[in-house]
């Protein structure tokens, strides 16, 4: 190689050099202006009225937990027409104790073990559902409150979906009777299939 070619080749070589430096710099100069990831801001679960804290009642304490699965005759929702007891979510493979940590019926219990807050029962969802779940996260799936630039208020899976039956029927409002607020209250899940109301009538149908 002549001494044009060396003096070509270290060019290249520094030019690429200088050029990967460039890009690092350009990364870390990015990443630094970016604000930082916060954590999802979810609205409270739906409970049923008096049914939280579980403890009240699945009190280690005072007896036992038991893990055996059996026929569990409570945990009924009278004002959502619930019966007792029921569970229609895999309920070949699955029970209560795979989900609600069986020490601590406070908290809810990951695969890996991890407990964690109702207020993050998209985790645990997300666990099996994590096409949904990825949905959810950017807004498609689901419903989400808040600024387009800035934090956002999550609707959780369960206040769509009742997770002991998990097909989605339908929507309760509960909170706020009306009026703008009722774009914002929490809602809960039915079990009975609601009726959807009849689309609108296009312009071409209105003038028949």
């Amino acid at each position: 190689m002549g001494s044009a070619g060396v003096v070509g080749l270290l060019a290249s070589l520094a030019f690429a050099t200088g050029g990967a430096a460039g890009t690092a710099a350009r990364t870390a100069e990015g990443a630094a202006k970016r604000p930082p990831v916060q954590d999802l801001q979810a609205q409270p679960p739906p409970f049923s009225e008096g049914i939280f804290p579980c403890s009240q009642c699945h009190d280690p304490k005072v007896a036992p937990p038991n893990k055996t699965r059996r026929e569990l005759g409570f945990h009924s929702d009278a004002e959502a027409g619930e019966p007792a007891a029921v569970f229609d979510h895999d309920s070949e493979h699955r029970w209560c104790v795979d989900c609600h940590d069986l020490q601590d019926r406070d908290r809810l219990r990951l695969a890996n073990g991890d407990t964690i807050p109702f207020t993050e029962s998209y985790r645990l969802c997300g666990q099996c559902h994590g096409d949904k779940f990825r949905d959810w996260r950017v807004g498609v799936h689901g419903k989400r409150i808040g600024r387009w630039d800035g934090q956002k208020l999550y609707f959780l899976c369960v206040n769509c979906h009742n997770p002991h039956t998990p097909r989605f029927k339908g929507v309760r409002q509960i909170g706020a009777e009306g009026g703008a607020g009722i774009w914002t209250a929490p809602t809960a899940p039915t079990l009975k299939l609601l009726k959807p109301e009849p689309r609108p009538l296009r312009p071409e149908e209105d003038r028949r």
